[in-house]
């Protein structure tokens, strides 16, 4: 149960002074329902509000506080034009101690604007003749200078009241700076004083303040490096959320290892079957991952071991010697794939290789016919099928096996942590291989694999060749139609990849739909069309038929996985590229150059395009190695980007930035665990206090695991 000094922080933002059930519903669309959510909405800017010039002294557009002497209203006849009032500049007076600001006399004018204003409430702000300090944005219309809706507006004797450093928040439609700021205010009143769940030294170290006083110096910072993710403050809470996570994970990875694993060492007859059936040399990469994963399998603890490879980097001939290896001692594997087009496509490259090791194999999905399934389950429960490859169907109930020794798990991220803990549950004690074609970076593996071992393939196999990459503007999109008429009559495939309109499956299948009906018109009958939209089955029924003919241009939107093998496409046309991030454009290239013929990856743009837009499809034709393109889609697009909508499967951070914050994750992760070391109950006075912090950053799951061993 959460402990009861955090309630405060998760009760609904309309327990806060002056939220009501409008303001509600814009908070939640910003930043979150809890008051919590409003404490990690953090300032992404200032104003210097010190600067108090002389009108004349302005150089606009630029923010500043004035001290004015009010002239007179001109109210407007026509309710849409906006209520003017002059002000001149005031004689230097007591406004020079505002905030330290330096004030100079003069005698320009400004004019202070107001749209939809009440009239009563403008000659209560402004009355004529009295002086008063404004402060707002001044810009310039016409030859007048004018501050349109100033940010303040307060009398000489309230001048302590006005902010000189204001913090700059992100906003939302219908939701002011003020209306904010003042519910940021009540959210912090709100925060208590926690116990110290830090190690006094390492703060000392690193000159960080308590959490509460990091709370409170993010949201008031007084300079520009007070918003630098590095800045004391912000470097600490960042540092608690990331020691939330890697203590999270820690504890669920130590609760597995400890419950009892038994060791799984085949003969390796099998596998020499199969190395030597498979007519290449495995990779350097895939030695070493094989070793290992089987070294892993051997020891007495249950494995967690993730494995990682580019598209084509030879990850599946790997998962089957695995496989191998533990009917090689008397048991059975399963791989699970999240589609049955890639769990038949894994089963189109294991069958002929099963078959020279004179294993069984058999496939399990939602679409087998009564009798086979009935055949397959019976072969699996009495141990008849040593291998299987099949969807989540392999998580129902009446799947039970006679011994299930490894589970291997395809694009993990597609996933979840219960799916991988339902099938390996089929087995006593079974070891776990994920696998995942999606480059991650190592600080966001660290994140949303710590709780795994880490293997991997950075080498493509032989015969694998380069893909000829380049940009192209769409102004030249006859040409690249053109170009994919002429490979058509050679025989070879195309695919083609719809703009990401944004995420809205109705645009882009509207572009997909509009694509797909002009290439129609160039190559009749030969294109096909998939979307999100489509059923499973009518999906996969198109691209089987794109594999295996007639259609030779499959149009595809960017919500599907373009997931079927197809060594005969050579061509991969991506409309508006500068829309997409690096490691999507990277997966989608993947599809191509899987045969030997020399295959081309044409990135379609819209000029101009962008800096950050320019770097992408630099870096694209750059190199073709995974784990550089994720790293510097980290470093261009910022871990908010990676770990959105579609690249599901990974944790979301409140507060740390992960482009910025790599090293403090790998400090958290060994303070994780050398905290469990220690005190692997989290019993101890710390310990309490970590736990505090594991609720805090809702990481409850772990304190629930902690509590049944």
């Amino acid at each position: 149960m959460r402990p009861s000094v955090l309630f405060p922080l998760f009760t609904p933002t309309d327990q806060l002074p002056g939220v009501g059930p409008a303001l509600v519903k814009t908070l939640r669309r910003l930043a979150g329902e809890r008051v919590v959510d409003l404490l990690w909405h953090a300032p992404q800017g200032i104003v210097d509000r010190r600067l108090v010039p002389s009108i004349d002294g302005l150089r606009p557009p630029c923010t500043a506080t004035l001290r004015v002497r009010v002239g007179e209203h001109d109210p407007p006849r026509n309710p849409r034009r906006p209520y003017r009032v002059l002000a001149t500049d005031a004689p230097a007076g007591i406004a020079g101690d505002v905030a330290g600001g330096n004030v100079a006399g003069g005698d320009g004018q400004i004019v202070l604007v107001f749209f939809n204003a009440r009239p009563d409430w403008v000659f209560r702000m402004l009355p004529p003749g009295e002086v008063r300090l404004i402060s707002g944005a001044v810009e310039r219309y016409g030859d007048l200078l004018q501050m349109v809706h100033p940010d303040h507006i307060v009398a000489e004797a309230d001048a302590e009241s006005l902010p000189s450093i204001e913090p700059v928040y992100p906003l939302t439609a219908g939701l002011t700076p003020k209306v904010l700021q003042k519910a940021i205010r009540a959210a912090l009143a709100r925060a208590p004083d926690l116990e110290e769940w830090q190690d006094a030294a390492f703060l000392a170290r690193n000159r960080w303040p308590s959490w509460r006083a990091a709370l409170a110096a993010v949201h008031a910072p007084q300079a520009e490096r007070d918003l630098d993710p590095l800045s004391p403050a912000r470097a600490r809470l960042a540092y608690d959320e990331l020691l939330a996570n890697q203590l999270a994970l820690a504890v669920v990875r130590r609760t597995l290892r400890v419950r009892a694993g038994r060791t799984i060492a085949g003969d390796g007859r099998l596998r020499a079957r199969v190395l030597g059936h498979l007519g290449f040399t495995l990779t350097a990469a895939q030695q070493a991952a094989l070793a290992e994963i089987t070294a892993d399998m051997a020891q007495p603890q249950r494995m967690l071991r993730l494995l990682q490879g580019d598209v084509g980097s030879g990850k599946t001939v790997v998962a089957l010697l695995a496989m191998l290896s533990a009917v090689e001692a008397g048991c059975q594997a399963a791989l699970m794939a999240p589609t049955e087009l890639l769990a038949r496509q894994h089963l189109a490259t294991i069958a002929p290789l099963a078959d020279a090791a004179g294993v069984r194999l058999a496939l399990l999905t939602g679409r087998e016919k009564e009798a086979a399934r009935a055949q397959t389950l019976a072969g699996l429960c009495a141990g008849d099928i040593e291998l299987v490859v099949g969807t989540h169907a392999l998580l129902q109930e009446g799947v039970a096996f006679r011994d299930l020794a490894l589970a291997v798990i395809d694009e993990q991220h597609r996933f979840g942590v219960e799916q991988r803990v339902a099938l390996s549950a089929k087995g006593a004690a079974c070891d776990v291989l994920v696998m995942s074609a999606t480059p991650i970076p190592r600080t966001l593996t660290m994140t949303a694999y710590g709780d795994l071992d880490v293997s991997r393939l950075t080498e493509k196999p032989p015969g694998r060749t380069p893909v000829d990459t380049r940009a192209i503007s769409v102004e030249r999109l006859d040409d690249v139609v053109a170009a994919a008429g002429r490979l058509l009559e050679a025989g070879g495939k195309a695919y083609w990849v719809c703009p990401l309109v944004e995420d809205s499956e109705t645009l882009d299948l509207a572009a997909a739909e509009q694509r797909f009906a002009q290439l129609q018109v160039a190559f009749p009958g030969r294109v096909g069309l998939v979307h999100g939209r489509m059923k499973t089955a009518e999906r996969d029924a198109v691209m089987r038929a794109f594999r295996d003919g007639p259609p030779s241009v499959l149009v595809a939107t960017t919500v599907i996985e373009v997931g079927v093998d197809v060594p005969d496409a050579t061509l991969m046309v991506i409309e508006h590229a500068e829309r997409f991030g690096l490691a999507q454009l990277h997966q989608l290239r993947g599809r191509v150059g899987r045969g030997d013929a020399h295959s081309t990856c044409i990135l379609l743009y819209a000029p101009p395009l962008g800096e950050a837009a320019r770097a992408r499809l630099a870096i694209l034709r750059e190199t073709d190695d995974g784990f550089r393109i994720a790293e510097e889609d980290l470093r261009l697009r910022g871990a908010g980007e990676l770990l959105g909508v579609r690249q599901s499967g990974l944790p979301a951070f409140r507060v740390a930035d992960l482009a910025h914050h790599g090293e403090l994750l790998a400090a958290a992760r060994d303070d994780a665990a050398l905290i469990l070391a220690r005190d692997p109950d989290l019993a101890g006075p710390r310990g309490r206090a970590l736990r505090t912090l594991l609720y805090l950053f809702e990481r409850d799951q772990a304190v629930k695991t902690l509590r049944s061993g």
